[in-house]
């Protein structure tokens, strides 16, 4: 029984790490979902859904954990040395803080949700970006302003002007998301064959 138990935790860990580190190429597309093939379906199924584009939903993500299920903000440290607290509870994929996430679940009825799971993660990203386009009357397929929509919040967004650094990021998401989507155009075709996994 013992023998059976341990073969089981090891096989649920070998699971958990497969599924969940950080795929090679993060700055790929078609490499990102050859190694990961039910990201796609995820991804994909997403867009179908909320009408958010892979492309952006991959390079949100990019630009918030780098495809890093576990990734925090850095602590703060006193005088430069001693660790204090994280600025912010973002946490996952999609780096999502507490009190948002928690209006994700109630809003859509995924209760169960995880900011460590990838497939929840792009679900999260086409609800907010979908609720961006709503509230501030920004396209989905905008990558720029829906990226200063999710990093500045819907209530913040009207004074990204003044915030010089979030433009930056903005325009390095706008530039990864066209990047991907070229990539896309490149592998979509093969990744849409692959149907013997069902999601």
């Amino acid at each position: 029984m013992g023998s059976l138990k341990n073969k089981f935790v090891i096989l649920f860990i070998f699971f958990l790490t497969g599924c969940s580190s950080v795929p090679s190429n993060t700055a790929n597309s078609c490499s990102i979902f050859n190694e990961r093939y039910l990201w796609y379906k995820y991804a994909k199924k997403t867009e179908q859904k909320w009408g958010t584009p892979i492309y952006i939903q991959l390079a949100i993500i990019k630009m918030e954990s780098d495809f890093d299920w576990l990734a925090k903000p850095a602590r703060q440290k006193i005088f430069k040395v001693i660790p204090y607290k994280r600025p912010s509870s973002s946490f996952g994929y999609s780096q999502a803080v507490k009190g948002t996430w928690e209006q994700y679940k109630k809003e859509t009825g995924n209760k169960l949700a995880t900011r460590a799971r990838f497939k929840d993660s792009v679900d999260f990203i086409g609800w907010y970006t979908s609720k961006s386009e709503t509230i501030l009357k920004i396209s989905k397929q905008d990558a720029f302003k829906q990226y200063l929509a999710y990093h500045e919040g819907w209530g913040n967004f009207k004074h990204y002007k003044k915030n010089k650094k979030v433009i930056g990021l903005a325009k390095k998401v706008e530039k990864q998301s066209n990047i991907y989507k070229k990539q896309l155009l490149s592998c979509s075709n093969s990744l849409n064959k692959n149907k013997y996994i069902i999601f």
